[in-house]
């Protein structure tokens, strides 16, 4: 079964007010009660609109033939959702987004709800907030990764996800199969350039992070400088030769580097196997601090050729991994909906078959909220819950003074092991590991 797929549709209903409680299960930006201390929601409402956008005379890899040399051209719309920093009226109505999936052939597509906290059209709160672009996993959905676009935007940040457009994997060739290896840059660098002009005093236009899951890590890796390799694997395979012009050396290698990135956080990206995308000298390139999150179980994308192998080859970038053990590839979706959850399959898109996927999304919270915070929000204060006294999770210990709260957060510190931030026996099944760049 190929994973990470959704079909591209997203829509808004009503839905009553709901209380940002401590725990709120059908609502994944909302944490629960054993989530580490950076998870919980920030302080401000959240905002929702989606816009379109026009990438004029766009070569259409889907189209073209592999071997051909005559691309046609189309201008490729974009849709991109965009959750923001608001002040929301009391009994204002948040939104539910409405999503389909692939189901397990011959079945048709799976429709699902989910509920959200964000209120469509609320007016924007404050200016000058970092802007973070959000690239889905191949044939997802922004409706899936609700559990952290809401809950960035109420932290402070402008969030905006890619609709992507990609084929359906089920029925197309190898080459229409690799077209997004050639659009997902290229979407980054125009979506976050076409937002930088036209969001004005809203955002820091110069204060930007991409975050991608799965093909979409791919994108956010490469389009945050990874250099493609013109022997890559997936060259040959993009119709007309196309992606050859976006490696290095290529005359359009411009139109997938995006300028004057900040921060990336890769969750299991895409783009390491068979052979690397990029290979040495490509993963060299990259300089932006990074954030890598992969399950070393993952059947999907290779822990060895995917996340673990960009930690050892982005060699100029600081660098941090945080692995789950024994986990699989579905570690950046919301927990399933109900209406997903009639057959292992549909089940399967959402879940991993061990780790609680709202104790994934949580810890996943955590780690994304104080990379941000440092490198965007410039909070020195939130390194240190990326600087773990003890990479492997089992091996923390704090001996919390008598009458300590049980689900007291560790403080860290001098003489306490248990990563700051998590709880007692709550900070297990993981590894955190960092390295400075070399230069």
């Amino acid at each position: 079964m190929i994973r990470c797929f959704v079909v591209p549709f997203l829509a808004m209903l009503t839905a009553p007010v709901l209380a940002r409680a401590p725990q709120v299960l059908d609502v994944p930006s909302i944490p629960g009660i054993d989530a580490p201390e950076l998870a919980a929601l920030g302080t401000y409402d959240i905002g929702f609109r989606s816009i379109m956008l026009t990438h004029q005379g766009q070569p259409d890899v889907e189209k073209g033939e592999s071997s051909g040399t005559d691309m046609p051209r189309i201008d490729r719309s974009l849709r991109v959702d965009i959750w923001y920093p608001a002040t929301v009226k009391n009994g204002a109505k948040p939104v539910i987004y409405r999503g389909s999936l692939w189901a397990e052939p011959p079945f048709p597509p799976v429709n699902f709800t989910q509920k959200g906290i964000a209120v469509s059209g609320a007016k924007a709160a404050g200016s000058q907030h970092p802007l973070v672009i959000i690239s889905h996993g191949y044939s997802n959905n922004p409706a899936v990764m609700t559990w952290l676009t809401e809950n960035l935007a109420s932290k402070g940040y402008v969030v905006a996800a890619i609709h992507h457009n990609d084929p359906n994997p089920y029925v197309v060739s190898p080459s229409i199969r690799a077209a997004p290896n050639f659009n997902r840059p290229r979407d980054i660098v125009f979506v976050a350039g076409q937002l930088r002009d036209s969001l004005g005093e809203l955002i820091d236009a110069d204060n930007v992070a991409l975050i991608g899951y799965s093909q979409g890590g791919y994108g956010v890796l490469t389009a945050g400088g990874a250099t493609l390799d013109p022997l890559g694997p997936n060259m040959g395979l993009v119709a007309g030769g196309a992606l050859k012009t976006s490696a290095r050396g290529g005359a359009e290698a411009d139109a997938v580097k995006l300028a004057g990135v900040r921060a990336i956080v890769a969750l299991a990206p895409a783009g390491g196997a068979p052979s690397s995308a990029w290979g040495a000298d490509g993963l060299a390139a990259l300089t932006a601090p990074l954030l890598l999150i992969q399950g070393d179980s993952d059947a999907t994308v290779n822990y060895t050729t995917g996340a673990l192998a960009v930690f050892g080859g982005a060699i100029n970038s600081d660098r941090t991994l945080l692995t789950y053990k024994q986990a699989g590839h579905s570690i950046a979706l919301n927990p399933a909906p109900r209406e997903m959850r009639g057959t292992v399959w549909d089940m399967d898109w959402f879940e991993d078959p061990i780790w609680r996927q709202d104790r994934i999304n949580a810890i996943n919270l955590h780690f994304i909220t104080a990379f941000l915070a440092v490198h965007l929000q410039k909070d020195a204060s939130k390194a240190a819950y990326l600087n773990v006294a003890v990479e492997d999770s089992d091996a923390g210990e704090w001996n919390a003074p008598a009458g300590t709260a049980w689900g007291a957060y560790s403080p860290g510190g001098a003489g306490v092991t248990l990563w700051k931030g998590f709880q007692r026996r709550h900070a297990k099944g993981m590894m955190l590991q960092h390295q400075s760049a070399a230069k």
